[in-house]
């Protein structure tokens, strides 16, 4: 009989055998206050009926129609309905499936726009396991552990991650742009030098904000030395932080290339890079492709999810249960000094654990994560040390289920002190 591999291990210990909303199912039929939405990726909810009747429908019609074989209509509506969303002049899109696969595809078209190989990320970024991503990725050395070499051509450059370092925003950023200049006048020559890469959030590094001036710093040093500047988008993308895309906190700062994947189609596989017609124009003949990248069923359920998220005001109501969530969860760190931090934008907050001496502590994050599934409530763990827990609800949730999960939040953080201190 075969097995799912044993490195496989599920982050909680439900089998769920339906959603509805913001909540999971097990085969008791006891219901979880689900607040992982499948690493942020169910952003209409599990189920949403508009978007369930779109894959059915398009189920019964084309399930796969290759799209550098023939075209299909789900694709070019899909295009035509992203221009709404996209900044204006990011007009040409291309189509695949994961994350991992549009990061590479960012980097492969970078490096064929520019004639350049080198690509500076950014510590405690993750942009997929891969092993093109993987190389790219510095959020945990778990992901890049035992696999090398790995693709050449990538630099790491400081992230202001200003609580970890102990500063003010101002001077973590201020530190990592001049640490960024210094990189590339030593280690990674501008004129060798392809692509800036950053998520405008920290995804797996422990869901910390990019802060606007940073990454105005970027857009202004790609521009002077002429370097691409890549958004990835991944999780931060379709209203995730409270507006459409996560670069947008940062006023007048339009990336060159974004990636898109996990919240645009609902749970359905997709994924995708848009960029100007004209550097789009640049990746040579042959290198955009795939078997199943633009399938029919996951473009109708983009659709679908790009329908609800502008008539259900899914973008204004992450920012609202957003800063609702992230008040609720301060408050909850102000009984528990364990919780040193709370930080995020929208529905992509982070709680991170430290002990008295200013360490991270996984033991008590990992205790107040399972007692939060014991009440009912799924959630998360990331950043280096696995000290964070992030909460990331579907777009869809209500004042009323953010409210109840800060509760059971709250239940689950007394229960893992109390655990500790026996």
């Amino acid at each position: 009989m075969a097995r799912l591999s044993p490195v496989l291990k599920q982050a909680t210990p439900v089998r769920a055998v339906r959603g509805e909303g913001v909540y999971l199912y097990d085969a008791d039929d006891r219901r979880y206050l689900d607040f992982t939405a499948g690493i942020g990726v169910t952003s209409t909810g599990h189920c949403h009926p508009r978007v369930v009747a779109a894959a059915q429908a398009q189920v019964g019609t084309l399930i796969h129609g290759q799209y550098t074989t023939v075209m299909h209509e789900p694709l070019l509506k899909l295009t035509e309905r992203l221009g709404d969303v996209l900044p204006e002049r990011l007009d040409s899109v291309f189509y695949m499936n994961s994350g991992s696969e549009a990061v590479e595809a960012s980097v492969r078209l970078a490096r064929h726009a520019t004639g350049r190989q080198g690509i500076v990320v950014f510590a405690g970024g993750f942009h997929g396991r891969t092993m093109g991503a993987a190389a790219l990725t510095t959020s945990g050395a778990k992901i890049r552990a035992g696999i090398g070499p790995l693709m050449p051509g990538v630099s790491v450059s400081p992230f202001p991650y200003a609580f970890r370092y102990g500063w003010s925003v101002p001077q973590a950023t201020e530190f990592a742009l001049r640490e960024l200049d210094y990189l590339l006048a030593t280690a990674a020559p501008v004129q060798d030098t392809a692509a800036f890469l950053i998520e405008p959030v920290l995804g797996e590094g422990g869901y910390v904000p990019t802060p606007p001036e940073f990454l105005a710093g970027l857009r202004e040093r790609a521009d002077r030395h002429g370097i691409l500047l890549i958004a990835d988008e991944v999780q931060t993308g379709v209203g995730r932080t409270g507006k459409f895309w996560g670069h947008q906190h940062a006023p007048g700062v339009t990336p060159d290339i974004i990636i898109t994947a996990k919240g645009l189609a609902s749970g359905f596989p997709l994924s995708g890079i848009a960029a100007p017609t004209e550097l789009m124009a640049k990746a040579w003949p042959g290198s955009q492709g795939g078997t199943y990248g633009g399938n029919a069923v996951a473009c109708a359920a983009a659709l679908a999810t790009l329908d609800v998220v502008r008539d259900e005001n899914l973008v204004d109501n992450a920012a609202e249960q957003g800063r609702r969530l992230a008040d609720g969860l301060r408050k909850v760190a102000a009984d528990h000094p364990v919780i040193a931090d709370v930080r995020g934008l929208g529905l992509m907050v982070g709680n991170e654990f430290q002990t008295a001496d200013g360490a991270p502590d996984p033991d008590t994050a990992a205790r107040a994560h399972a007692a939060a599934a014991e009440r009912g409530l799924l959630l998360l763990t990331c950043g280096a040390a696995g000290n964070v827990v992030r909460m990331i609800p579907p777009l869809v949730v209500t004042a009323e289920q953010v409210d109840k999960g800060i509760e059971l939040w709250a239940d689950a953080v007394n229960a893992a002190v109390a655990s500790r201190t026996r």
